[in-house]
């Protein structure tokens, strides 16, 4: 049940935040452009933090999340010359999925970075954020959908209409749930015996998507700080 699992995940039903199903799949980042191969280091440094971090996210989620599938499923993504990203979903069994490819593995400088971005990913899970996205988004397309329907505009704007409200929908409390999954992860980091400040640090890697209206991210300087904020009070 522990068992590092090294698989390619292009089967998996959901797609990342940034991409075109945001409802789908929560994400720590954006995808960024720079493509890495892990060393054997690396993916040494993976599974130790895998080892380490996996429990105390199982043990938060039982806590925390009564009912909930807690036996994370922890992956590798494979598929050559992916820029690097981690995501969270579900598999068609209900069991949470944390996603890593081998860009992500390769670029993070610590297993400080690595456990807090695990973390994070976890926390998703344990907020329930994929639920309440799902949900965000069908509230958004029934309204813009409704809205189109009443004023006697075609099938094709209805469907149109419909398909912005879930977009709409799905981001509008994105920014949010990453902070609520930055502070989780960084409760996860430390009790998993790692640095979530230094692990935050992450994000002085990846593009400042600022404050965007119904941008997917808060800005990177927002989510350092509420690492920080959130270590301090342990």
């Amino acid at each position: 049940m522990r068992k590092l699992t090294l698989l390619c995940v292009l089967a998996l039903a959901a797609c990342d935040v940034a991409g075109p199903a945001p409802q789908q799949q929560s994400g720590t980042a954006p995808p960024r452009a720079t493509i890495s191969t892990p060393t054997s280091a690396k993916l040494s440094q993976f599974k130790a933090v895998v080892a380490a971090v996996e429990p105390v996210a199982e043990r938060e989620c039982r806590a925390r999340a009564q009912g909930a599938n807690c036996d994370f499923r922890i992956v590798v993504d494979d598929r050559p010359g992916q820029p690097a990203n981690a995501f969270q979903t579900v598999d068609k069994q209900g069991r949470p999925v944390l996603a890593f490819n081998l860009a992500l593995i390769a670029e993070v400088r610590n297993p400080d970075e690595l456990a807090f971005v695990m973390g994070h990913e976890a926390a998703h899970h344990i907020s329930g954020h994929l639920d309440r996205q799902r949900t965000n988004a069908m509230a958004g397309a029934i309204l813009l959908g409704g809205l189109a329907s009443i004023t006697g505009a075609s099938q094709g704007a209805v469907q149109s209409a419909t398909d912005l409200g879930a977009g709409l929908g799905a981001r509008t409390y994105s920014k949010d749930y990453e902070l609520e999954a930055d502070a989780l992860g960084t409760i996860i980091t430390r009790r998993a015996g790692y640095d979530p400040v230094r692990g935050a640090a992450f994000f002085t890697q990846i593009a400042d998507p600022g404050d965007r209206f119904l941008g997917t991210h808060p800005p990177n300087a927002k989510r350092i700080e509420t690492v920080r904020r959130v270590d301090a009070s342990l």
